[in-house]
């Protein structure tokens, strides 16, 4: 699927308006739901790593120091936060404002592409995994973490109610599934790992070496 600049500018009015409080709205989420993933992600990333959709930048304080950060970010004022927290770090990062599903860099550009819940709003998940492929290097490392459709019933049934409010107002699915995106696109799997009843994926894959 295409997205529609109708559908890109839809997500992107949404994160405008809730940029100036998300780090506060979200607190309690790291805490309890999404706790441990950006350590996970962090602890696999390595070299030359591009955040797609970098948001205001919580993944930030768990990379390598050796790591040189490149971000890019939908929304001018969750970048503009992005780009507070890295001053406040001390960290380097060098951030853009862009669109993870026409990515403004050169093939095979970095060692390390990481995503973190974002891919659950990005209106064509598949163009952009393909975009993220583009700019790895070959054996290059993908990091996603999103949530996605609970392997518990009741659960996936409540996400499903949710949804029908998300995507009509925000984009936002909760029923997503990255993986088999992924694997479609042609990547090696790594590892996968999911918590929270299912609500939670890691995954760690790689981009095929020339003739493999």
């Amino acid at each position: 699927m295409n997205a529609t600049p109708d559908e890109t500018a839809k997500v992107l009015r949404a994160w405008e308006k809730t940029a100036p409080g998300y780090d506060k709205q979200i607190a309690i989420f790291e805490r309890i739901w999404f706790g441990g993933g950006r350590e996970w992600l962090g602890a696999r990333a390595q070299g030359r790593v591009l955040e797609v959709a970098i948001g205001t930048g919580l993944n930030l304080p768990h990379y390598p120091t050796d790591a040189s950060i490149t971000g890019i970010e939908l929304s001018p004022a969750m970048l503009a936060r992005a780009k507070r927290r890295a001053a406040d770090l001390g960290r380097a990062v060098d951030l853009h404002t862009g669109d993870a599903q026409a990515l403004p860099f050169a093939d095979e550009a970095f060692d390390t592409v990481v995503c973190a819940l974002s891919l659950c709003t990005i209106p064509d998940p598949a163009t952009t995994i393909g975009q993220m492929k583009r700019v790895l290097v070959p054996g290059g490392r993908l990091l996603l973490l999103d949530h996605t459709a609970s392997t518990w019933p009741p659960i996936h049934a409540a996400q499903w109610l949710l949804e029908r409010l998300t995507i009509r107002t925000a984009g936002e699915h909760f029923t997503r599934r990255q993986l088999p995106l992924v694997r479609a696109a042609g990547f090696e799997i790594i590892e996968v790992e999911r918590v929270k009843a299912g609500t939670i994926e890691r995954v760690h894959a790689r981009k095929p070496m020339p003739g493999s």
